[in-house]
C-alpha cells in the first residue's frame, strides 16, 4: 500500500515541501533576495534558547548534553505526543545538579499532540529533534523554514520518500545558513577519527572488506492497556513497527553501518539480504523483523556484510571490524598488523564523550557562525540501512538507484490519534510482516 505524510489538516508535507522549495533549491532564488533574516540567522553570544521534541530517554539525554555546551543556554519548552512522557523528562532533568539552573519551561511551554512541535519551535532558537524517525521529515522541515539551528536523532526517516525530503530540507538549512548536527556521534568521537585516518593512511594496508554487529536481548515492550487505541499502542511501541522506527538495520547498526560509510567516504550501490521474524507467533509484537544478514557491496567491489539480532537468549556483539590486507582494526581491539600485534588502541581512561561533543561543536558553530551541517551524510547513511531493509524484506538483489528513488511510503495517511495506523493486528494481536520473495518494496 502506497501511502503519505500528512499533517492533522490533511495536507501532505512532503508534496508541498518540495514544490515550494523546488525554485528556491534550484538556484532561481538567490541568497541576496531573501529577508534579513534568512542570510545568516546569526545569532550573538547571548543566551540560546532550546526546545525539546520528543521527550523520552534520548530526547533527555540531548537536552543534557545541549544545556552542558559553554555559554548561557536555557531549555524553554518541551513538545510530546504524550504529557507523561514531558512530565518524566523534566523529572530528570531537574535532578541533574549543573543543568537545574538552566531550565525554564513553565506549564504555558510544554506541548502535547502531533502539532505540539509546531507551537515549542516558536519560542526557541535551537530545537533538539528526538521523536520517532517517522516524524523527523516534518520536523526537520518545520524547523529549517522556521529558522532554527537543529540536533536530530538518527535515523532521519522510515522510507525513501522521507529520505529524499530530508535531503531537500537540508540544502534549505545551508541556504539559510541554519547549523545542522545529526546524532551519528562516532563522527565526532576522537577515537573513531583517529583510527579511521590511521586506515586511510594505509597501516594495515588496503581494507578488503567490512563486517559490523548489532545482536543485542529483546527490545523494550510496553504492555497494551485497556482501552488503548491502536495509534497510541504503536507510539508507544514504537522500535516494533517499520514506519515509526524504520527497522532494526536503522534504529540499531545504522551507527557501525555508517562508519563503514564515512571510510569508504561513498554509500553502497546494491544489497541482498536474508532477515525474519523469529518472534512471529507472539501478540503485539509489531511487523519488524527481528534479524538480519546483510551484504551492501559499493562501487570498488568492496562489501561490507552487516548482522543484526534483538532476541533473548541469543550471543552479543557490537561494532564495525575491518580486514586490511596487512592487518585488522575495530574500535574494540584497536588495530593489529598481520601477526595480531596491536599496533593502535584508543586511549584507555578517556573522559571524552563524543554524546556531548557533538553538541558542544553544534552551539560552537552557532555561536561562531561556521558553517556545519551533517544533514548529507545522516541521510544517505540511514538510506544504506533502508536498502538493507528493503533488500531483506523483499528477497532481492536492490540496487541504490532504484531504492532512493522508490515511492512506496510507510507512514498513515496523516497523523492524528483518530488516524488508521498502517499496520492493523488481527484478532489474535499478529500484525502482517514482509515476506521475502512476495512483498513489494519499490
Amino acid at each position: 500500500m502506497k501511502l503519505s505524510s500528512s499533517r492533522p489538516d490533511g495536507t501532505n508535507p512532503r508534496r508541498s515541501f518540495i514544490k515550494k522549495t523546488g525554485a528556491l533549491l534550484g538556484g532561481s532564488v538567490l541568497i541576496s533576495s531573501l529577508p534579513a533574516a534568512a542570510k545568516g540567522y546569526f545569532l550573538s553570544p547571548g543566551t540560546l534558547k532550546i526546545a525539546l521534541i520528543g521527550c523520552g530517554d534520548r530526547g533527555t539525554g540531548a537536552a543534557v548534553n545541549a544545556l552542558r555546551t559553554k555559554g548561557a543556554v536555557e531549555l524553554v519548552a518541551m513538545a510530546d505526543v504524550f504529557r507523561d512522557k514531558i512530565d518524566e523528562s523534566l523529572s530528570l532533568l531537574n535532578k541533574v545538579e549543573d543543568i537545574k539552573g538552566k531550565i525554564n519551561v513553565p506549564e504555558a511551554n510544554r506541548f502535547t499532540g502531533f502539532d505540539a512541535y509546531e507551537k515549542a519551535m516558536r519560542l526557541a532558537d535551537i530545537v533538539l529533534l528526538v521523536a520517532p524517525p517517522a516524524f523527523r521529515p516534518l520536523h526537520f522541515e518545520a524547523a529549517i523554514k522556521a529558522g532554527k539551528h537543529v540536533f536530530m536523532e538518527k535515523p532521519l526517516a522510515s522510507d525513501a520518500p522521507g529520505i529524499r525530503q530530508v535531503l531537500e530540507t537540508g540544502k534549505l538549512a545551508s541556504t539559510k545558513n541554519l547549523k545542522v548536527v545529526v546524532g551519528l556521534q562516532n563522527r565526532y568521537d576522537p577515537a573513531f577519527i583517529e583510527m579511521v585516518d590511521k586506515m586511510k593512511q594505509g597501516v594495515i594496508g588496503t581494507i578488503t572488506a567490512a563486517t559490523d554487529y548489532y545482536m543485542i536481548g529483546p527490545l523494550k515492550q510496553v504492555k497494551r492497556t485497556a482501552g488503548q487505541s491502536e495509534m497510541e499502542y504503536q507510539l508507544r511501541n514504537w522500535r516494533y513497527f517499520n514506519w515509526l522506527w524504520a527497522g532494526s538495520p536503522a534504529g540499531l547498526q545504522i551507527h557501525n553501518t555508517d562508519v563503514v560509510n564515512w571510510f569508504k567516504g561513498s554509500y553502497p550501490v546494491r544489497a541482498q539480504a536474508i532477515g525474519g521474524k523469529a518472534m512471529q507467533g507472539q501478540p503485539d509484537m509489531g511487523d519488524i523483523f527481528d534479524n538480519f544478514a546483510i551484504e551492501y557491496e559499493y562501487e570498488d567491489g568492496f562489501k561490507l556484510n552487516s548482522y543484526i539480532r534483538h532476541l533473548p537468549g541469543t550471543y552479543t556483539k557490537g561494532g564495525a571490524y575491518f580486514q586490511g590486507s596487512n592487518g585488522t582494526a575495530s574500535i574494540h581491539s584497536g588495530i593489529r598488523d598481520a601477526s595480531g600485534e596491536r599496533i593502535w588502541r584508543r586511549q584507555s581512561g578517556s573522559t571524552e564523550n563524543a554524546y556531548q561533543i557533538e553538541h558542544d561543536k553544534l552551539f560552537e558553530a552557532i555561536r561562531n557562525n561556521t558553517p556545519l551541517n551533517d544533514t548529507e551524510w545522516g541521510a544517505m547513511s540511514t538510506m544504506t540501512t533502508l536498502l538493507g531493509r528493503m533488500a531483506a524484506h523483499s528477497g532481492k538483489l536492490v540496487e541504490w538507484k532504484d531504492a532512493i528513488q522508490s515511492e512506496l511510503t510507510l507512514l498513515p495517511k496523516r497523523f492524528g490519534w483518530d488516524a488508521e495506523a498502517p499496520v492493523l493486528p488481527d484478532k489474535n494481536g499478529l500484525y502482517p510482516f514482509a515476506i521475502p520473495g512476495s512483498s513489494p518494496v519499490l
